[in-house]
């Protein structure tokens, strides 16, 4: 039976697709963005996430755990991540749900069930299921039994993906997918490479086979100040936008909402000195586009 690790449902979203859904994030991604707003998505195994606010100093993580990482601080547990190796003992023993397992495994049949707890709403706002992360493609098998059995259903189906997975992977879960979200980020190799660890060249071609497929496809752009917002990147995309025939494009602003996630996970949140764009960045990096040809879209629209 095929399982997904799942790390968060999230019913009621408006921004990942059409009419109101609900947004299913797996684990496990490839790239590692400076600005992602989502750490906790990109380990493909189950994280632990301290929640130091509500712990109440009884000591029951330390005695629960075998390998004597976890101990107390002036502000809740602190764990000591190179003794950690997930176990997750101390997350069942905390009361107060202080230390928590980031991560749950799914059937396909289980997922299907309790997605469908929606179905009114999918149907009343033309809404659906959408699959995000970290990167979807990550657990294909489990993405493509999922997204047939949804379709099995009649409900519609989105993929939110950075395209960074082999063609054939794409190509399988294209024949269940009606919408594909697909985040182009930086176009330019050394750059991309520089702030997301991964060529661009992987996702730049499964862009083209898509379209060359005729999936229907929604392009977006994460906007990041002073990485993703030079006038080269923006020509470079408008320019791939072009030869793939699309002329649609979604401008995703970049938020600082997800920083006390990696302080939990004792990460360091790389962008420190990265804002928020402005709204006259955004227009300025809308008519760029538009001078192209490109109409434009926002998460605010």
């Amino acid at each position: 039976m095929t399982k997904g690790l799942i790390f968060n449902i999230q019913r009621y979203s408006l921004h990942d697709g059409p009419g109101i859904r609900t947004t299913i994030f797996l684990k496990g991604c490839p790239l590692s963005c400076w600005w992602c707003q989502n750490p906790e998505s990109i380990n493909r195994e189950p994280d632990l996430m301290r929640q130091p606010d509500r712990c109440l100093g009884c000591g029951s993580c330390q005695e629960a755990c075998p390998e004597g990482a976890v101990r107390s601080g002036k502000v809740g547990p602190v764990i000591d991540r190179d003794l950690c190796t997930r176990c997750l003992k101390c997350t069942v023993v905390c009361p107060a749900e202080a230390l928590e397992a980031v991560g749950r495994e799914y059937t396909v049949s289980e997922l299907v069930r309790e997605a469908l707890k929606d179905r009114f709403i999918f149907d009343s706002s033309g809404g659906g299921v959408t699959f995000s992360g970290g990167e979807p493609l990550m657990q294909p098998d489990f993405l493509e039994e999922s997204l047939q059995a949804f379709c099995k259903e009649g409900i519609h189906t989105v993929v939110d993906t950075s395209g960074c997975a082999p063609w054939p992977i794409l190509e399988k879960i294209s024949v269940y997918t009606d919408l594909f979200l697909y985040d182009l980020k930086l176009i330019d190799d050394l750059e991309s490479e520089e702030y997301t660890g991964l060529s661009s060249r992987l996702s730049v071609e499964n862009l083209k086979k898509l379209v060359e497929k005729g999936a229907l496809i929604q392009i977006r752009m994460p906007v990041v100040p002073l990485i993703t917002d030079s006038i080269a990147n923006i020509n470079s995309i408008a320019d791939l936008l072009i030869e793939c025939g699309l002329n649609e494009l979604e401008l995703i602003p970049y938020h600082n909402y997800g920083t006390a996630k990696y302080a939990r996970l004792d990460l360091e949140y790389r962008p420190g000195t990265i804002k928020v764009p402005t709204a006259e960045q955004m227009d300025r990096i809308k008519a760029r586009f538009e001078n192209r040809g490109i109409r434009i879209s926002s998460e605010d629209d």
